[in-house]
């Protein structure tokens, strides 16, 4: 009796572990073989599409069959030995150098011509049936893109609802991932490191592990943070329905430090106030060294006297000077009264400013429309469409975004003033609860001057901070007695020097004190 192979297929793992199809082409391979007298020897089963050419198990076989290892093969269909037509050839090739091959279901004679072109044709719309599929799949995986929607699983940091539906913040892995584009935009952070932190605060990935590097990398350059759908095979750029986690000009710094547009290298040795302490003699600055279990800042001046300070010292200094901005609770009652008082007159000059901003935004749409335009006469090419959309894509979005916070009034003076004393007033806490990185940039923003002359370490507080500390104080150095007054006065200062100055990174450090 003749041996022959018997080769089951389905498409996706999933149908052969949940479907009966494989133990239906079994037991009907068996019932044809029983039936003319054939003995199937071998299996080879194989979970895999047959749309393109490399099946593993497939070519196995075919190999076999080469080498003469059985008379033939019994498949259950056509369509499950190829859907493309190179393996088809592949397959036809066989059968004319004399392999036996047998369907179940076409009772075919495929050494006859008209055999062969019956298979031929049922091969072909085989292959027709796969493109056809492919084509329509498509199509309506591009209609859920341009409605916004992302018919793929969610990224790390949303969640899935099902299909026609947006995706939405994980509430427990969304403010984690805000957190790690805000580190890494410090230039503080290799992947490395951000992944040891992000562990360490409780990021893990789909199956509950730690994220990976590959895994943060495709993260920090995802725009889908943003609002937008990127896809890299095509290049092409949708705006999307679900709601960003993270502003456009966060993810631009992050896209700058990982492109290397920004001056920032990563330190080898975390020393809480590397360059941030400075000799009084010569300016340069103090070096941090571990000495017995403590670190020590250092001034390396060949011409300065030992100028040495333990960072314990630093810390408390640091402490002193913040405990000086902290506000009572009748300070913070008089400061909420004045503010809602300042914010009813705010109005006028806000709703000029939305105007702006929402001409600006048809500006850029009508822009947006000529460029299509442009791409359909064929004035330019699809990879200049893609470059120039995906650009003012972004674009919209900042303007987008600012248009909405002047909406909603937060960089206004008033705001930006309510936001200057929630930081003064919590710097201390924000610098006790902070991350080293986020300690740093509270000192680099609150405080202007930190030296050391010999042994006498110095701390002086940045200018409108310095104005909040001194509040209680006269121009003699007397006490003021009369504590509204006192306030007043320093609140009309904060508003003239708000008004000509934009505190840098003042933004950031509102972020710091609410965490």
């Amino acid at each position: 009796m003749k041996q022959y192979f018997g080769y089951t297929r389905v498409s996706t793992a999933k149908q052969g572990e949940k479907g009966v199809s494989l133990q239906e082409q079994h037991d009907a391979i068996l019932r044809y073989a029983e039936r003319n007298g054939l003995a199937v020897v071998s299996w080879f089963e194989e979970r895999v599409t047959a749309a393109k050419r490399g099946r593993p198990v497939f070519n196995q076989m075919l190999r076999l069959l080469r080498q003469a290892k059985a008379s033939g093969v019994i498949i259950h269909k056509i369509d499950r030995s190829a859907r493309n037509l190179k393996d088809w050839a592949d397959l036809g090739e066989m059968i004319d150098h004399g392999v036996e091959v047998h369907f179940v279901n076409e009772s075919l004679d495929l050494h006859s011509r008209g055999g062969r072109l019956s298979a031929d044709i049922q091969a072909v719309v085989a292959a027709d049936y796969i493109r056809n599929l492919k084509e329509e799949t498509r199509k309506g995986f591009y209609g859920r893109i341009k409605q916004g929607l992302y018919p793929l699983p969610a990224p790390l940091g949303y969640l899935d609802r099902g299909k026609g539906r947006a995706k939405e913040p994980d509430p427990v892995k969304a403010p984690l991932v805000r957190k790690a584009f805000e580190l890494y935009a410090t230039g503080g952070y290799n992947l490395e490191r951000l992944i040891d932190e992000m562990h360490r605060l409780g990021l893990r990935n789909c199956r509950g592990g730690k994220v990976t590097r590959t895994g943060f990398s495709t993260m920090l350059n995802n725009p889908f943070y943003t609002g937008l759908i990127h896809l890299r095979r095509t290049g092409e750029t949708f705006q999307g329905a679900h709601p960003p986690l993270i502003p456009q000009s966060l993810f631009k710094r992050v896209q700058d430090i990982l492109r290397g547009k920004t001056n920032t290298r990563t330190v080898k040795h975390g020393f809480l106030f590397r360059r941030l302490l400075a000799c009084a003699r010569c300016g340069y600055s103090l070096v941090g060294e571990r000495q017995k279990g403590h670190a020590y800042y250092r001034c390396h001046g060949r011409s300065c006297p030992v100028t040495c300070v333990r960072e314990e010292t630093v810390d408390a200094a640091v402490r002193q000077a913040l405990s000086l901005l902290s506000f009572s609770e009748e300070e913070k009652a008089y400061f909420r009264e004045r503010l809602v008082s300042m914010k009813a007159d705010w109005g006028k000059q806000q709703e000029d400013q939305s105007k702006a901003l929402s001409l600006h935004l048809d500006q850029l749409q009508d822009r947006l429309n000529r460029l299509t335009d442009a791409f359909l006469d064929g004035v330019i090419d699809k990879a200049l469409f893609e470059q120039r959309k995906t650009a003012l894509l972004l674009e919209r979005k900042g303007v987008e975004e600012n248009l909405a916070a002047a909406k909603a009034n937060t960089r206004s003076l008033p705001d930006r003033l309510a936001e200057f004393l929630e930081l003064a007033g919590s710097a201390l806490l924000g610098y006790e609860m902070g991350l080293a990185e986020e300690k740093r940039e509270l000192l680099g923003i609150v405080t202007s001057n930190r030296q050391m002359d010999g042994k006498d370490l110095a701390v002086k507080l940045s200018i409108p901070f310095s104005e909040v500390a001194n509040r209680l104080e006269t121009m003699n150095g007397a006490p003021h007695r009369d504590i509204p007054r006192t306030l007043d006065d320093l609140f009309q200062r904060l508003v003239l020097w708000f008004s000509s100055n934009t505190p840098p990174g003042l933004p950031s450090a509102s972020r710091i004190a609410e965490s």
